[in-house]
């Protein structure tokens, strides 16, 4: 299982350098997953990230030219940080007349960042992962997924199993998938 690279030194090295082939390489790496960071964190649309992101990164560009980056290996930091400001000051401009602090807060909470995360590519390999699962289980996780609010106790007497069982098996199912969506998304 392949980690993800967090350290663009290399890129940054590059571009000093002149190295076309291994910054086109890095910088389309990096571009998907500057693109990802604002969908899913911030609740871009796809094709404002798309714009956000290369804004940013022609920014930050321009300083890797100037020599103004310090600590390259803190590169990917400072690009989501460049990346995130570049988006808030889209917003803002785009919405120049309703702009408000407080609403635009508001418009990050965790449940719109899940629903980001349920594009058709995760949700394709949660299917993938699922149909690894033997029967029984994948029946078990069905349920939950398609009444998220059952609770326990309502679970237990579906399954006529006790409450901890439930949860117990709940919790290691997720876990698996969980696993298998990791080894799959690193394909």
């Amino acid at each position: 299982m392949t980690k993800a690279r967090v350290d663009y030194s290399e890129l940054v090295k590059a571009l000093q350098s002149g190295n076309d082939s291994k910054a086109n390489e890095l910088v389309s790496e990096v571009i998907g997953r500057l693109e990802d960071y604002l969908v899913v964190t911030m609740s871009a649309d796809a094709n404002d990230a798309g714009e956000c992101v290369q804004q940013a990164f022609v920014d930050v560009f321009e300083q890797v030219r100037k020599d103004k980056i310090k600590e390259p290996k803190y590169f990917f930091s400072y690009l989501i940080k460049s990346c995130r400001h570049e988006y808030l000051r889209y917003i803002k401009k785009k919405h120049k007349f309703k702009y408000e602090e407080e609403a635009l807060n508001e418009q990050f909470v965790p449940e719109q960042q899940y629903q980001n995360l349920l594009d058709k590519e995760r949700q394709e390999i949660l299917k993938r992962c699922l149909e690894e699962l033997q029967e029984k289980s994948r029946e078990f996780i069905e349920h939950f997924i398609d009444k998220p609010d059952t609770s326990t106790e309502e679970a237990s007497e579906e399954f006529d199993m006790s409450a901890s069982n439930v949860r117990t098996k709940k919790h290691r199912i997720l876990s698996r998938l969980h696993h298998c969506y990791k080894r799959k998304s690193n394909e």
